[in-house]
């Protein structure tokens, strides 16, 4: 029978360190309930349609609307008219009364509400162009002029018109299972973007007189009706963007014969658009895997923009399961593209740009494309649509299916600076990469900008590691977003809060939760229980129309990794992370009990027996201690550990044994409310360092602080949390041991 020694912990000696400036656990926005409570209280209940693991449910379906659309562009006068013909599929289970139309030109009428609702400020200070275009110019109405609204057989529907929807009173209520057909004529004038803001429009050329078009939201649309909204019909005020059922597009689009146009979808009159010697060059470019194909060049460009043709050509395209529609048009536009090979598919990865575009689009765009594609395909689905757009636009980042516009020229020499051409990059990156969110996972971004937004700045944040440049990325890393967690309270909101209620709505719609994402993958989950649930949820969803609770429910479901209190945390509050290094204290191993333990009777429920024999860690403070406080622990030095060790273990056994020489315990405290895993670094007296992780779990009993005993084989130097800046920790003036006296702005 072995014989059985006790070790009693008595603690003397302490290293406590405190942070006068660190905000209150209160002011953090901690509550009282406990932040591992499942989000029950916060989810929206299972059901047939959205099931609790995450997934579309039996009983889940989605309308569809079909369009054909033929529209004509008036150069001179920058007025876009069009017809269209829309059916709509009712594949719900509800019988509908009305549809509704959304008419998002409608933000810029003259009648508009948006600027009703914007809070304004004096300004003193004004060029004399924004003073002129401020309070003097009299401007166009922007807004839709609808011509008809025709039911199938010709005869005028009953309709009405709130703002920027349109409500079709269906004479018939439309039962499910049957579909609708009904025609819109319309015309609106086209703003000049740079002057009057919008995410389309045109760009003024003034130096040769041309325009380049970026044509977006030109068409009624059908708004969506789900299991979760009914109809979402809440007005566009320009912040929420959109939400947009899936459907197909057969579209006709005419501009002056001069032209160059791209747009959402296959190009079908290839032949009639472009000269044979521009066809030849597109289909070498469909073989072409390494660089970009120049089609239409810089010399047939220049030749383009120097006459104004008063002919016309009629592009037709036709694109397949696709929510919107976008086109880029202008005399101006270079043409190169490039084939991409994704799993055995060809995509066409490609760039329209104005002279004033190059070196820098011709040497870059492309090949940012299909990075783009490359790598989110990899991280998701393989892209499911034949191209890839990238437009030149000025001032512009914005996405639609199979294209996008984007900022960053050279200056007026060709010279790009490196921010210039960073910045383009980021952008070309993000919004190629919008096809994937939400584009394809259909999120309704007019209710959470985060869903689309945050996920792809995390995928954008990732293809831009990829790059293997060391490229500078604006957001997504945990320590680029400190400035905002670090705001007053007043000035956050979190990120599952309303897409036109967003105050900061750079930090808190694309960094905050991008770096959620990131924190999940790098430090919370790893990379291989992340990336799974994240492939899991993108494929889930591709094609529908996922909400935030399927989200969090597939990315836990797909990984057995309890996030209800991250997500709690992270997307429900501002709580932020603080976690400091409150108090280390050391021990040593001596047979003396220390005098304050002599009369304290021992529990034998506890140790098994009530008279030892007992070891004690003690410090060497205590001046019984008879242990030189100078050298490590030994196991020959305390017999009674020795004799214990030589009687019970077997050589082989002794041999496989540890050899602690120093004691240490090291406790943790939270003075932010969100909750977070410790990750701590030892260096040694030596200057060797050793790294220790422990899940966020630890705080479950006890939301304030935490305690963890080290015994190890050298002597501790300093220690630190979080050393490689991966938790979003606002402070770090309490995260070393011994206290590190941070530097003044003086110093």
């Amino acid at each position: 029978m072995k014989k059985i020694i006790v070790l009693l912990i008595f603690p003397l000696l302490s290293f406590a360190q405190t942070n006068p400036t660190t905000p209150s656990v209160k002011e953090s926005g901690k509550v009282d309930s406990n932040k591992f409570n499942q989000m029950y209280d916060l989810l929206a209940t299972p059901n047939m349609f959205r099931t609790a693991s995450g997934a579309p449910g039996p009983a889940y379906y989605q309308q569809k609307a079909d369009y054909k659309i033929d529209i004509e562009l008036d150069d001179k006068n920058s007025r876009l008219s069009g017809s269209e013909t829309i059916t709509y599929y009712n594949n719900s289970p509800d019988t509908l009364e009305y549809l509704w139309v959304q008419l998002d030109q409608n933000q810029a009428a003259k009648n508009s509400q948006s600027p009703l609702a914007e809070n304004q400020r004096t300004q003193e200070v004004f060029t004399p162009n924004n003073f002129a275009n401020k309070f003097l110019k009299q401007g166009l109405d922007r807004g839709f002029n609808i011509e008809y609204l025709k039911d199938a057989k010709g005869n005028a529907m009953s309709y009405s018109i709130n703002h920027t929807m349109m409500r079709i009173n269906l004479a018939v209520p439309m039962k499910p299972g049957e579909k609708v057909s009904f025609s819109i004529k319309w015309w609106y004038n086209i703003n000049n973007y740079q002057q009057d803001g919008g995410r389309s429009g045109y760009e003024l050329f003034e130096k040769d007189g041309n325009k380049l078009y970026v044509i977006a939201q030109f068409y009624p649309r059908m708004a969506v009706y789900n299991d979760v909204e009914g109809w979402q019909n809440m007005q566009f005020w320009g912040s929420g963007e959109f939400t947009l059922p899936f459907g197909d597009f057969d579209v006709n689009i005419t501009v002056p014969a001069d032209h160059v146009l791209n747009a959402t979808g296959e190009l079908l009159n290839r032949n009639e658009v472009f000269t044979s010697a521009q066809v030849k060059r597109y289909e070498l470019a469909q073989k072409t895997f390494d660089k970009p194909i120049v089609i239409v060049t810089q010399a047939e460009a220049e030749n383009s923009e120097k006459g104004f043709s008063d002919q016309k050509k009629t592009w037709k395209f036709s694109a397949k399961n696709v929510r919107d529609f976008g086109i880029a048009t202008s005399r101006k536009f270079i043409y190169d593209a490039m084939a991409v090979q994704l799993n055995g598919k060809i995509v066409m990865a490609e760039s329209v740009y104005p002279k004033e575009g190059n070196p820098l689009w011709g040497e870059t765009s492309t090949l940012m494309v299909a990075h783009t594609l490359r790598s989110y395909s990899s991280h998701t689905f393989d892209y499911p649509y034949p191209k890839a757009v990238s437009v030149s636009a000025a001032d512009q980042g914005m996405e639609y299916p199979m294209i996008c516009w984007n900022f960053g020229r050279p200056d007026e020499n060709g010279v790009t600076s490196t921010q210039i051409k960073n910045g383009m990059i980021g952008v070309i990156i993000h919004e190629v990469g919008h096809n994937f969110f939400p584009m394809i996972v259909n999120s309704d971004e007019r209710q959470w900008s985060w869903m689309d937004e945050g996920l792809n700045t995390f995928m954008q944040y990732m293809a831009q590691e990829e790059l293997g440049t060391n490229f500078p990325s604006r957001r997504g890393s945990p320590k680029g977003i400190v400035p905002y967690m670090s705001s007053e309270q007043s000035e956050l909101e979190p990120i599952m809060s309303n897409s036109e209620s967003l105050i900061d709505f750079g930090n808190n719609a694309y960094a905050k939760p991008a770096t959620g994402l990131n924190i999940l993958r790098e430090t919370i989950m790893g990379r291989e229980l992340f990336d799974y649930a994240f492939k899991i949820y993108a494929n889930r969803w591709k094609f529908k129309h996922p909400t935030p609770e399927d989200f969090f429910r597939t990315m836990e479901d797909a990984s057995a990794v309890d996030l209800d209190w991250f997500f709690r945390g992270w997307f429900y509050t501002t709580d932020f992370v603080d976690i400091g290094i409150k108090e280390v204290k050391q021990y040593y191993v001596t047979e003396t009990p220390p005098t304050a333990l002599k009369d304290i009777k021992i529990s034998k429920r506890r140790f098994g027996t009530e008279n030892g024999p007992y070891l004690y860690l003690v410090s060497d403070k205590n001046s019984e201690l008879s242990t030189d406080k100078n050298q490590p622990f030994q196991l020959d030095s305390v017999k009674l550990l020795s004799d214990y060790v030589a009687q019970n273990f077997t050589e082989a056994e002794k041999a496989t044994m540890k050899t602690p020489k120093y004691f240490y315990e090291v406790e943790f405290n939270k003075p932010g409310g969100m909750l977070m895993p410790i990750i701590v670094e030892f260096t040694y007296e030596d200057n060797t360092k050793e790294n220790f992780k422990f899940p966020a779990q630890i705080w479950r009993k006890n939301n304030e602080t935490a305690k963890r005993v080290f015994a190890t084989e050298k002597a501790i130097k300093t220690i630190q949390i979080d050393p490689k800046l991966e938790t979003a920790d606002i402070d770090v003036t309490n995260n070393t041991w011994p206290k590190v006296e941070a530097k003044s702005k003086f110093d």
